[in-house]
Formats: structure tokens, sequence, C-alpha cells
């Protein structure tokens, strides 16, 4: 079958129409590569030593992200926290006003920010429209809801909040939370992650820059900024999306610091199978699990299945794997017409070539180790671009029984890679869905709810799911983690407001280093 790019989605066609809309957060340079700037002491300055970005669909180069230094980021701080003064005496109608301006000019370019969403972190077209549409619909529903919320006489954080956040949901997950922050009365300044989403950042920033907002975005490595946007005196608090090693070292860094602080970070989320029949509902389940890979935090990489079910449990699992669909998500037939959908794919490519081969090593080590392979997919078959470079696709795995020594037995793979324990007991049962010491979701697959319910009890997750996957959620659901997997105060809803604000009794929700507390009917 012939295959070619879909009309009018080239990178060059994308790119273009980004800079056509935004183009003062652009330097572009005739015959060269375009580099990003940052919104830095409220303007749009070019700086920083330039660093190729390249995209994981097919490894070409998308744009310069330029690597700022700390001085930079002081600056930049300092810049923030003056706005942050005034925003925060700023009355809410005309905050309101601000955010829904916003979030229009930001609809306006939905199908913009869709698309470089597929280029930059390789999100099939339907999933990268879901990103920015929760995004967009969720900040609506707090506009709508923010009076209420600050009724009791919250007020803003003494300074702005800090946001360093994964590559995975840029606009879900970053701008989502930095909307809603600005609407309660702080100025946000937010690191562009290095792995992904620097341009769709961009041109979102640009749009909420032109209606007013104080955010400041910053573009740099980890290693220099993260001093600075983490432990500044001036900062109010610190929201942080990523993994247990960047995340431990900032909770770390926050010890002494007594600031705000939301840090999520990953954890093995496992669906356990124990005296259950319903094998069709749970196979629907399965199938949308291994949407975008299963690159994101609250994906269940892991199933623990009663003994007595595993022939069952495999009869309906293994289908649903092989039924899984991969590959370049922008590659047409030659029949394809302008106005035809895309290619409805579950996951394009990983985050970058370099994720993938750790993937692949993780699997060997696992094999090598002792584990039962008992499904690994080929890329053969897969629509893929004539010459294209596909080494940042892995296909779908499955194994059986992960050597205890091996990586895959305590920690996600954020990827399409499963992993099956089998036990004979409740006891083992809860002791292997509890392997990573705290998750932020699981799920009991059992035919009689109230034993799933009295199972649930000795879960080490934030939210369980009985018969159903659980998710981060939207607009008033809470979200957080238990364990290793979540520190400081919990968002979503109402607790999100409530953690980037101060009130006369802030007790808040969360899972803190003396005490954890958690939001009720979760």
């Amino acid at each position: 079958m012939a295959l070619r790019l879909a009309d009018g989605t080239s990178w060059s066609d994308t790119l273009a129409r980004a800079v056509a809309v935004t183009g003062e957060a652009f330097d572009s340079a005739a015959g060269g590569t375009t580099t990003l700037r940052n919104l830095v002491n409220g303007e749009w300055r070019t700086g920083g030593a330039p660093t190729p970005t390249r995209t994981p669909v097919d490894n070409s180069v998308l744009v310069n992200l330029p690597r700022l230094d700390a001085a930079t980021a002081r600056d930049a701080v300092a810049h923030a926290a003056a706005a942050h003064a005034s925003w925060a005496d700023t009355p809410l109608a005309e905050r309101k006003s601000r955010v829904t301006a916003a979030l229009d000019a930001l609809t306006g370019q939905r199908d913009l920010l869709a698309l470089l969403l597929v280029w930059e972190i390789g999100k099939p077209w339907r999933l990268a429209c879901a990103d920015v549409d929760r995004a967009l619909d969720g900040v609506r529903w707090y506009v709508d809801e923010i009076d209420r919320m600050l009724a009791d006489g919250r007020t803003p954080l003494p300074g702005p909040v800090s946001n360093i956040a994964s590559w995975n949901y840029p606009m879900s997950v970053l701008v989502h939370a930095e909307l809603v922050q600005l609407l309660a009365g702080n100025a946000v300044i937010a690191k562009t992650p290095s792995q992904g989403g620097a341009v769709c950042l961009t041109v979102a920033h640009a749009l909420m820059h032109r209606a007013g907002l104080p955010a400041t975005l910053l573009s740099g490595s980890g290693e220099s900024l993260s001093e600075v946007l983490v432990r500044a005196p001036e900062i109010g608090a610190v929201a942080f999306v990523g993994g247990r090693s960047n995340g431990g070292k900032v909770a770390a860094a926050l010890l002494d610091s007594h600031k705000r602080h939301f840090i999520e970070q990953e954890g093995l989320n496992a669906w356990g199978i124990w005296n259950f029949s319903q094998w069709d509902l749970l196979a629907a389940h399965l199938k949308k699990g291994f949407e975008y890979g299963k690159q994101r935090c609250t994906a269940y990489p892991r199933f623990v299945v009663q003994r007595d079910l595993v022939d069952e449990f495999l009869d309906m699992y293994l289908p649903v794997v092989r039924s899984v669909r991969f590959g370049h998500p922008l590659a047409v037939e030659d029949t394809w017409r302008t106005g035809d959908p895309l290619p409805e794919l579950d996951f394009g490519p990983l985050i970058s070539a370099a994720k993938a081969d750790e993937l692949r090593r993780k699997v060997d080590e696992a094999v090598r180790g002792g584990a039962v392979p008992l499904y690994r997919g080929k890329l053969d078959g897969a629509p893929f671009l004539p010459g294209q470079d596909t080494s940042a696709y892995v296909a779908p795995s499955v194994l059986l029984a992960p050597p205890g020594r091996s990586r895959l037995m305590h920690a996600e793979p954020f990827g399409p890679v499963d992993t099956i324990v089998v036990v004979d007991t409740t006891d083992e049962l809860l002791a292997q869905m509890n392997a990573s010491n705290g998750a932020l979701v699981a799920s009991l697959a059992c035919d009689d709810t109230d034993e799933a319910a009295k199972l649930a009890v000795d879960l080490q997750a934030f939210k369980v799911g009985i018969n159903k996957p659980r998710s981060r959620g939207d607009r008033q659901e809470p979200f957080g983690g238990r364990g290793a997997s979540w520190k400081g105060a919990f968002v979503g809803g109402d607790l999100l407001v409530q953690a980037v604000t101060v009130g006369n009794d802030d007790q808040l929700y969360g899972n803190f280093q003396d005490r954890t507390a958690l939001p009720p009917n979760i």
C-alpha cells in the first residue's frame, strides 16, 4: 500500500502557520532553522544557546530551542514576581475577562496547536485534538466556577507559580494548570520541556501574552534552571510533573523552604484480576489503555492475575494487544483527499529514539532474567512512509513474570510494554499491585463489587476503579498520588484553586512529609 504525507500537514507548512499566527515568538533565519524566543520580562526575547530539537515522528529537525542560563532565569523570576504583585491586585472580573480572551484565541488556533503536538510529541491526530480540547474546556469550567471557589476570601499566593512539567501533555496539563493559576490571581512561570512540545507551548503563550496575562516561558536544561525555578525566594509555589528521580530532587530542594508544592511522580499503576468473568467489558477498557503508547502517568502497564483466571485472561487480552494500531500519525494512502480523516491510530512513536532504545533494553533485560515473552510485536507492516526513520517506534510487548531484579518489575515502562504477574491469594494480589510504593491510580476487576471495595482499601493508589479504569480526571475531579508517587498538595477541581491560593484555615488535602490527608469520595 503506497503511503504519503497528508496534504497540508508537512512540518514546513505547520511551522509557517505557527509563525504567521505568532511571529513575535520566532526568530526565522532565511534558509536556516527557525529558533524559538523566550517570553521573559514581559516580552519575547532572543537569547540562549540554540539547540536543535527533533521530532520523534521521523527524527528530522524541527526548530532550535534556546538554552538560557541561570542568570537570565533569575532576572525573569524577579520580573515575574513584580508582575505577580500587580496581577494579584487585579479584580477577579478582569482576570476572568483576560483568561476568557486567551481561551477564545487558543480555540481559534485549536487545529494548529493539535498539529504541532502531532509533530512534536508524536500524538495521533485524535489524541492531539483531545489534549487541546481538554485544556480549553477544562479552564472554561473554572471560569464559571471561580467565584464560588474564592468566595471564602481566598487570596493569591505571595509569589508566582513555577511550573515544570513533562512533555506528554503540554496543553491539558501544563497550559491548563497555568490558566487556572492565573485565574486565581497568580503570575505564572513555565519551563519548556526539553524533549517535546516547545513550539505548541510557544504559540499558546504568545496568545496568552496578547490577552494580557502575566506568563513567563523559559527554555533550558533542568540542571541550569531548576535551582532558580524551585528555590528562588520570589517563587510562591512549585508545580512539577515528571519521573521520580527528578521529582525527588525537586522535593529535596523544597524541604527547608516551606513553599507550596504539588509534585506528581510516576508509579506503577496496576490492574488486579480476581474472581472475575466480564471479559468483554475488560477488553474494551484495555484497548483504550494503549492510547499514546501508554506514555502517560495514569496508564496501566501491570496486570496482576489470579492463577485460576490466567487462561481466560489471556484469551481476552492477547487479541486486544494484536489489534493495537501504530505508525506514522500523518501517513495516508495515495487515494487520501484533503478533508478526509487522518489515520486512526492508537499511538505513534515514543518521545525519542533514545527512549525507544531504553525500553527495548528493559524488555531484553527482563527476558534474559527469566520473564516469558507472551507477545512481541513487529514494526513490519505498520504504516510508515518510504525510507522513513522509525528509530523512535516500538511495537507492543507483553511479558509474563518479570524477575524481581528487572526494572520492569517495580517501575512503569512509559511505553507499550505490559507485564503480567500471577498470584494465588489476595495478600499476594495486594502486594504485587503495591510494588512501586505508591501509585496515582489502580483498578480491580472483580464480579463481587463488595469484595473489590474491601481489597481497594489496602491499595496504595490515590484513585481505585472497580471494573473500570481511573484517570487524571477533569473539572471537579481531584487528582493526587499515594506513597512515593506524589508530594505536596493534591490538585483538580476545588483542590487546584485551594493549592494556589491562601485561606484563613489552610488545612490542604495532600501527601505531605508529616501527614497524608485524602479528600472524600475519590
